[in-house]
């Protein structure tokens, strides 16, 4: 794990859900049926079709792929941002990062692999809501979840090295304090089969701890972390260097051999590119299977520097701002950032073109795929663990008078182990979308449509039907009630905190293109 600082339930509309698990071979397989080529051939002749589409403009596109994402540090960060006064640099708001901040309560898959559940609703349905041009619109929503980990912790053995920043950024309150706290905790939270490596890094990088059985040495581990404290410059990677070195060390065949880095990600000495970084020990992690886990700290926080360097490191990253939020990801959650369900998974959706006239993937930009990549595991997709639910929005406008099958989505993800390629599918009709977004019991669905489109506006978006800030905040607030979530209850804080910082402007109904995908 990578900890860094720097400055500065089951909710939706019911679906017509069609859920088929079976092998799924890759390119030298021979696979035969492809049913995304297929759409993909669909989505050109909408242009021939004398549809809306320009005759001299590319052909319609009815398919999106993705790689999966749990990245959650966006969020986090953000609600440090607004608690600070100050509204978050909207390069920095990452909607999917905001949706999967929050549970959606999928059904969980009985194996190792995915469930698939898709649904959605009118924006403009009855009961109000819905910002300029809603009328039209529905939000659909993909969601995936892997099985939880066992509650008596059977899993294989973990292996952690982390990698701790302790520059001279890292004096602030929040920071250092906060990843020793941290690290203390994780001390008494793995077990006595687990090991654990400590690296730290100012302007030079120094092992403080080779990697170490937890049986019999926890208070060994405990003295060393008592023992930091901060120094210079942030060298993040002569840490990383020496984190995969010491991770390479201390290997174990069969376990789960991760890197964690700590920091506020403010790299300024040394390779400050994350590819550059990452290529340094680019043998480690494709000989050895380390991936990279990044938990960044701070006020100031080199957000996209820490998201590059983890997606590019088969991880992911989230953000602790506080000692509440370390205990949830180092306690609640470990399971899921040590043990791994599934690597290189992708998502693609196809949409149906007699139904769909366009769609808008809310987010993902920076995990996109080729839809001719889907099944071409070579292409790199996301690590997920378990207990993980990945979510995407999509903003649809149907045809008008449509009924039929509106979308479906594949995941296809390699089993961690023998690297065989599996595949989960799902569907949803157009009767699935009749019900109305904030008129229902879809409680679930609400609180990720409030997520993205907090996210939206903060990022100066458009999306279709989007609620102003002051509505928004109200609508959290009441499902705060509803679904008696403490997290609801804090987003509907930052909605709040930003609405004031921002002033109540209504949502943006810019004309996008009138066919195919948007954006």
């Amino acid at each position: 794990m990578l900890l860094t600082a720097c400055g500065g339930g089951t909710g939706g509309a019911a679906a017509d859900r069609e859920s088929t698990a079976r092998e799924a071979r890759g390119p030298s397989g021979g696979s035969n049926a492809v049913p995304d080529a297929a759409a993909r051939e669909e989505g050109r002749a909408a242009e021939e079709g004398g549809d809306e589409a320009g005759q001299n403009g590319p052909a319609p596109d009815y398919l999106s792929t993705f790689a999966l994402d749990v990245d959650t540090a966006a969020y986090g960060y953000a609600r440090r941002t607004l608690g600070d006064g100050r509204l978050p640099d909207p390069g920095s708001v990452r909607p999917e990062e905001f949706v999967n901040s929050f549970r959606q309560g999928y059904e969980r898959p009985k194996g190792n692999g995915f469930s698939v559940t898709v649904d959605g609703a009118r924006v403009g349905g009855t009961g109000g809501g819905g910002g300029s041009g809603a009328s039209d619109w529905s939000l659909l929503r993909v969601g995936l979840a892997t099985k939880t980990a066992s509650p008596t912790g059977e899993r294989p053995p973990a292996a952690l090295t982390f990698v701790v920043d302790v520059s001279g950024s890292m004096n602030e309150p929040g920071r250092l304090d906060l990843a020793k706290e941290s690290l203390r905790t994780v001390a008494g939270q793995l077990r006595d089969d687990d090991s654990l490596a400590l690296v730290t890094f100012s302007d030079e990088a120094e092992t403080r701890l080779p990697m170490t059985r937890l049986k019999g040495n926890r208070n060994r581990i405990r003295d060393v972390v008592d023992e930091l404290e901060p120094a210079q410059s942030t060298n993040v990677e002569a840490g990383v260097t020496r984190g995969y070195e010491e991770s390479v060390k201390g290997y174990r065949k069969g376990v789960n051999n991760r890197v964690v880095l700590l920091s506020d990600a403010l790299a300024n000495t040394g390779d400050t590119d994350a590819d550059g970084i990452l290529e340094r020990v680019d043998s480690a992690r494709r000989e050895h299977g380390i991936t990279l886990f990044g938990v960044g700290v701070g006020s100031d926080y080199g957000d996209a520097f820490m998201e590059r360097l983890t997606n590019k490191g088969d991880g992911h990253t989230t953000y602790v701002g506080d000692e509440e939020q370390a205990r949830k990801v180092f306690v609640d959650q470990l399971p899921a950032h040590v043990e791994l369900r599934a690597r290189d998974a992708k998502a693609q959706v196809a949409f149906d073109r007699k139904t769909v006239q366009r769609f808008r993937l809310i987010g993902y930009e920076n995990r996109k795929v080729a839809d001719e990549d889907f099944r071409d595991d070579t292409v790199d997709g996301g690590e997920i663990g378990p207990g993980h639910t990945v979510t995407a929005l999509y903003a649809v406008r149907l045809r008008e008078g449509a009924s039929g099958p509106v979308a479906r989505a594949t995941v296809r993800w390699l089993d961690p182990r023998t690297r065989e390629a599996h595949e989960e599918t799902g569907s949803v009709r157009t009767e699935a979308l009749d019900g109305g977004l904030w008129s229902g019991e879809a409680t679930r669905l609400q609180v990720a449509a409030v997520a993205a489109y907090f996210a939206d506006h903060l990022r100066n978006g458009d999306l279709p039907g989007a609620p102003g800030l002051g509505e928004l905040a109200s609508r959290a607030a009441e499902l705060a009630d509803a679904t008696e979530d403490s997290s609801v209850r804090k987003l509907a804080t930052a909605i709040g905190q930003a609405d004031r910082l921002r002033g109540r402007a209504g949502s943006d109904d810019r004309p996008a293109p009138s066919e195919g995908e948007i954006g």
